[in-house]
């Protein structure tokens, strides 16, 4: 069974047209599906019009927590085993599902979608690639379009996992960590006619903070070690600037008293002890994360005994 789930705030103006668009494009793959459309919390009248639709089921969330929130509890609500997820803007085209699951159904775990052809502002377009080239050297997963909402992915690979934050942003890197085998598939994309961007500048800054959320909690780094890079940098440049300094003295250049030197190296000094303390903290609450949820660092993908 598949699940579509498209989160909504404040899109009264596209809901239907974006429903009537999955349901034709579900009713293509001859599988059975079901809808379901998350009103976050909107102040127009994006519920009324959700409501006027079927088939559809309906999630309405008490309050807005934004787009991740909204998502994991569609997610959690879904009866499929193959999840869909798109934003409500009409950028993405359902018509893409067909195409997605036919090669979902080539042997992998999760199909993104790729919007080569994209059509949003140049400075959006602009911090998207920079932000995409980051999420490649700290996830590890080499696709090109980390942000595009049009996903397809197999749900088991989410099973007791929780999002929050923006974590939805990196949910391909989540999947991999946890054992899924990705595609990706380039898509279209549409550009948007009505409603607002709900993309701001400092949601782009919330994504790239989650970004080293997922990594620790979910990958292979240890924050003690990340930690420990930063505090040897630190000492090292304590190390150049303290030699520097007596060199200048030896040479009857400069005395202590007369070059910012000196308490340069004692603020450089002080850092590096607090990026160990930050280290040890962060490598103490991930411990605690995992043994309050019961649960390892590590996922079993199978396990297989010949006799």
């Amino acid at each position: 069974m598949i699940s579509v789930i498209f989160p909504a705030y404040n899109e009264d103006g596209n809901v239907a047209e974006l429903h009537g668009r999955i349901l034709k494009a579900l009713k293509e793959t001859g599988e059975s599906f079901e809808i379901i459309g998350i009103d976050n919390a909107s102040t127009d009248r994006t519920g009324e019009v959700l409501s006027t639709l079927s088939p559809l089921k309906i999630v309405t969330m008490g309050f807005n927590l934004g787009q991740t929130a909204a998502l994991d509890a569609g997610i959690h609500v879904a009866k499929g085993d193959i999840i869909v997820t798109l934003d409500a803007d009409l950028q993405n085209d359902p018509r893409d599902i067909p195409m997605m699951l036919k090669k979902l159904n080539e042997g992998f775990d999760a199909v993104v979608g790729w919007r080569k052809d994209r059509h949003d502002t140049f400075g959006r377009q602009v911090f998207s690639h920079l932000a995409n080239t980051l999420s490649r050297k700290v996830l590890g997963v080499n696709i090109h379009d980390y942000a595009c909402a049009l996903k397809m992915f197999k749900k088991k690979h989410l099973n007791g996992m929780r999002l929050y934050g923006e974590m939805h942003v990196f949910l391909v890197g989540i999947l991999h960590m946890r054992g899924a085998k990705i595609s990706e598939v380039e898509v279209t994309h549409h550009e948007r006619t009505q409603g607002t961007s709900k993309h701001t500048f400092i949601k782009g800054a919330k994504d790239i903070a989650d970004l080293l959320t997922v990594k620790f909690i979910l990958g292979t780094s240890r924050p003690l070690l990340v930690f420990m890079v930063s505090s040897l940098l630190s000492w090292s440049i304590a190390l150049i600037t303290a030699a520097t300094s007596i060199t200048l003295k030896i040479m009857h250049v400069r005395n202590f008293g007369e070059t910012p030197l000196p308490v340069i190296t004692s603020l450089f000094i002080i850092v590096g002890f607090l990026f160990i303390m930050m280290g040890f903290l962060a490598e103490l609450m991930l411990r605690i994360y995992y043994e309050s949820k019961r649960e390892t660092p590590y996922v079993i993908s199978n396990i297989k005994e010949n006799k």
